[in-house]
């Protein structure tokens, strides 16, 4: 999987098996998902071929999962929580139903699901938005347009992903969390210039940690002068074992630990990728060779 913004569009790429509740939902084998923000005059009456259009754009062509959203992508909030990473937009105009507003979710597993097992997260996640809609004080549990994408690569590892497996312990963990702060940016209480990014961490008790480069206090974590565009790798886990490796974590199973990887905070690298966001490991490697060669 990875991932990247394109004007006012998130795309996640990879090879999934993925459920959606969104248009043209349903379960099937995609290889692009996306979170659109649309204009006010947007056709919403059928947006079928408007989404079309918003793939064909980017290149991409043939199965996609996509949903739409009036929030913008500056709100968006990504949490990373082991093998899972979630992808939340949220509005919600005021405390009834009425005017803009739209919650969607979307979730991404580097461990493989059953399709029964998909289905279940989506029960999961949307759960977990309810929780938290209400805990921010709404007295509804969600909107009438809100939508959840459910994506999973790899080899079948999950049965089942209710609240109490392991899975889905991560999903709602993600989903509750997330859709309060994309909440929070989307009321004004938290003000952010960009995405927000979070990691699920286990160091003096578990907890989220908001990742920001402003007054970063590890800069510089690898060498003077780097770049921390990519400081939340857009292709974690890469599981390329030249730049990373698996770990035991302290919860059982495996983490991928890329703590001495420094393709993307190299400067010609950095700039390459956010040029061209398609571009792969192997390309970027290369691109760090030959500066390194001139």
């Amino acid at each position: 999987m990875r991932y990247f913004l394109s004007h006012n569009t998130l795309f996640v790429r990879g090879d999934f098996t993925a459920a959606s509740t969104g248009v043209r939902g349903g379960l099937r084998k995609v290889a692009t998902l996306f979170n659109h923000t649309v204009p006010e005059d947007f056709p919403h009456d059928d947006p079928g071929p408007a989404m079309d259009a918003i793939a064909a754009r980017q290149g991409f062509f043939g199965e996609y999962f996509g949903l739409l959203t009036a929030v913008p992508m500056r709100h968006l909030c990504i949490l990373q929580y082991d093998f899972v990473t979630a992808f939340v937009t949220a509005g919600i105009s005021g405390a009834d139903t009425e005017g803009p507003h739209t919650i969607n979710i979307i979730t991404c597993s580097s461990e493989g699901f059953t399709d029964g097992a998909l289905l279940e997260a989506i029960l999961t996640v949307t759960t977990a938005r309810g929780d938290a809609v209400r805990a921010m004080g709404y007295p509804f549990s969600g909107t009438p347009t809100d939508a959840v994408i459910a994506a999973c690569e790899g080899e079948v590892q999950h049965r089942y992903a209710g609240t109490l497996t392991e899975a889905g312990k991560r999903l709602y963990a993600a989903a509750f969390f997330g859709v309060q702060e994309a909440l929070k940016r989307h009321r004004g209480e938290v003000e952010r210039k960009g995405p927000s990014f979070f990691v699920f961490s286990r160091y003096g008790g578990d907890h989220w940690v908001e990742w920001t480069p402003e007054g970063c206090p590890y800069y510089p974590c690898h060498f003077e002068g780097q770049r921390c565009d990519f400081c939340y790798c857009p292709f974690y886990p890469c599981r390329d074992t030249s730049l990373g490796h698996w770990v035991d974590s302290s919860r059982g199973g495996q983490v991928w630990n890329c703590a001495g990887c420094t393709l993307l905070h190299e400067p010609p690298v950095a700039d390459h990728l956010k040029r061209y966001p398609e571009a792969s490991l192997r390309e970027l490697a290369k691109v760090r060779e030959k500066k390194g060669s001139t």
